[in-house]
């Protein structure tokens, strides 16, 4: 596999280190020792040997800036045609220029690569990671212990970013699992509103039959009256003829004796 060649990172040229997958050169070997410092670390770290940094000739010195830049920034390693090739980082010192050029790529890349300027964006950070991870080289290698503090300074932040995106995603599937409890629960009451959309329709039909059985009684009711007050009223007009025609009757009766 070919490694992308549009990191901001300043690498060498790639090394030939094995023919095979199952072979590799000792030259490999160095590259591949216990880092010399990591993010807990508080200065640079001591020259082997017990020797003190002025004791150091300037050879050793760049061996010793080689190995602590392999072990902030690991070589790439990747297979081409069955042979595997190795690219470490850059131990030339960086001028003015470079640092304007970085600029300059940082921008047109951020341009080309379409990124957002706002929000959250992956392209963005990986290109400033990139950028950042360049200024951490070209201050390591004039000066070890502020490259390692600034290495503190990324282990940190990516740390952040990295709880703030466990959180993000926590919060994501948090409400994930709200709105499908919501559309769960949004089927249900829907269920019940027409259940009782159904209870109300029936009770609707209960009540327009009560009241349609009412009524009826009430018409039968009148008329009973009606037909009970004529015939109540016949009965007395009857009663009182009746008694009219006694009295008549009884006057008669009693008329001739006086």
């Amino acid at each position: 596999m070919i490694p992308p060649n549009n990191s901001l990172v300043k690498y060498d040229n790639p090394v030939l280190v094995s023919r095979n997958t199952d072979k590799k050169s000792p030259k490999s070997q160095p590259l591949k020792a216990t880092p010399l410092a990591t993010s807990a670390s508080t200065g640079p770290v001591p020259p082997a040997g017990g020797q003190s940094a002025k004791g150091l000739t300037a050879e050793q010195k760049g061996q010793q800036t080689e190995e602590i830049l392999n072990s902030i920034l690991p070589p790439r390693e990747w297979m081409e045609n069955g042979q595997l090739w190795l690219q470490q980082v850059s131990s030339t010192p960086a001028t003015r220029l470079d640092v304007v050029n970085l600029q300059e790529q940082l921008d047109m890349r951020l341009q080309q690569r379409q990124a957002r300027e706002t929000g959250i964006c992956p392209v963005r950070r990986e290109l400033y990671s990139q950028c950042f991870d360049e200024l951490i080289r070209q201050v390591t290698i004039n000066c070890v212990g502020r490259g390692l503090l600034l290495l503190r300074v990324r282990d940190e932040i990516n740390m952040t970013i990295k709880a703030y995106q466990t959180l993000y995603e926590s919060s994501v599937a948090f409400g994930m699992r709200k709105a499908l409890m919501a559309e769960q629960g949004k089927c249900d009451m829907e269920k019940k509103i027409e259940d009782y959309e159904q209870d109300k329709r029936d009770l609707e039909k209960q009540v327009n039959e009560l009241k349609a059985k009412c009524d009826a009684i009430e018409k039968r009711e009148a008329e009973r009256r009606q037909v009970e007050d004529k015939k109540h009223s016949e009965e007395i007009q009857f009663l009182k003829r009746t008694n009219h025609q006694l009295k008549q009757q009884l006057e008669g009766i009693m008329s001739p004796k006086k």
